[in-house]
């Protein structure tokens, strides 16, 4: 997603700039709360976070890497290298292996799961791979490619590239009902959704966004067949993934770049970057749905990855020193990451 809170900043004054605006929403008293903070340290970023099947790791990308975090204590228990510009990573459980995108050497890392161990180095079809996503009836690994503004289509068993499907705009993330179909988050203004039929590997459909400004985030109800994309102007936007209508509109925080669904609980979560803050919405039918708590989280804390069986909610953020002073040979200078202030943040029910 070219996960940059700074590019998150930008995109909330086109809020202030009137485009597709959402009003401020009530903040009612928390249900979830942060109660815990695992510090990892560093000065890299991040991107997307990931758990494993079991749920007892956490895969944090960090540009150079994957810190790979035991969720019973935090403890850091081994990292995955030599992943350059890494920003996501998606499992197949039944093969034992694990996939990342590799942003700026264009490529997959295929590693044992159980290892850790990189087996294999795929190039993409595409240029600058960024979400991952495995879809387990064809057995293929999809990578959203930022600047090709295409998907790459690897075979996740014999790791080929089988196809790259064209794309009406930028990727963003992607989601899969396991039966057959793939939906992309297309970061535009208006945002769209393309759908994918993952065996023809065909973009079977290209549906608006009501309300919505480049999506990047995105959740899935497969039983009740909804989306739920998060847009750069407040807004959630929630789909009917059958049909394509729109179905609902929920006010989040500002800096969403990620969303998550919660099928015991129907609760459907956006964290947001720029406010600091975790938006907790309940599904009150599969049409309705209202904002039940604004949880304080930390500025930064943009990305998040849920664990269905404890409905723990694990995110990730840092502090940022001052943007270094542009100059002609640096005119796109960004804040850096205070050392050592990266951490991990854990939210739960109260």
């Amino acid at each position: 997603m070219l996960r940059n809170f700074f590019m998150l900043a930008a995109c909330a004054l086109l809020v202030a700039a009137g485009i597709v605006r959402a009003d401020t929403s009530p903040i009612p008293a928390a249900d979830y709360t942060v109660s815990r903070s695992w510090r990892l340290g560093g000065s890299t970023g991040w991107d997307y976070l990931a758990l494993d099947a079991t749920g007892a790791r956490l895969f944090v990308t960090r540009e150079e890497r994957i810190d790979v975090v035991e969720t019973a204590g935090g403890k850091l228990t081994g990292s995955i290298t030599h992943t350059a510009g890494v920003r996501g990573v998606a499992f197949a459980p039944t093969l034992k292996r694990g996939f990342t995108s590799n942003g700026r050497s264009n490529t997959v890392s295929v590693f044992e799961l159980d290892t850790l161990h990189v087996m294999q180095e795929v190039p993409v079809s595409g240029m600058s791979p960024d979400a991952i996503l495995y879809e387990p009836q064809q057995n293929h690994i999809f990578t959203a490619n930022l600047e090709s503004s295409d998907l790459s289509v690897i075979d996740a068993g014999t790791l080929q590239v089988v196809a790259t499907v064209p794309l009406p705009g930028t990727p963003q993330s992607m989601a899969t009902d396991g039966a057959g179909h793939v939906y992309v988050n297309i970061n535009s203004v208006p945002g769209r959704i393309a759908l994918i039929d993952a065996k023809s590997l065909a973009v079977k459909a290209k549906w608006p966004l009501k309300e919505c400004a480049n999506p990047t985030g995105l959740a899935f109800d497969v039983a009740n067949h909804r989306l739920f994309s998060v847009c750069a102007n407040q807004v959630m936007a929630v789909t009917d993934s059958v049909s394509g209508k729109s179905v609902a509109q929920v006010i989040i925080g500002r800096g969403s770049d990620g969303a998550a669904y919660d099928p015991e609980l129907g609760l459907v979560f956006s964290s947001n970057g720029i406010d600091g803050t975790l938006t907790v919405i309940h599904q009150d039918t599969a049409d309705e749905y209202r904002v039940i708590a604004t949880v304080t989280t930390k500025v930064s804390a943009r990305t998040l990855t849920l664990d269905p069986v404890t409905h723990r909610i694990y995110l990730a953020s840092a502090q940022f020193g001052p943007p270094p002073e542009v100059t002609e040979d640096q005119p796109r200078a960004h804040a850096t990451v205070v050392p050592d202030s990266f951490s991990i943040l854990v939210a739960q029910p109260k």
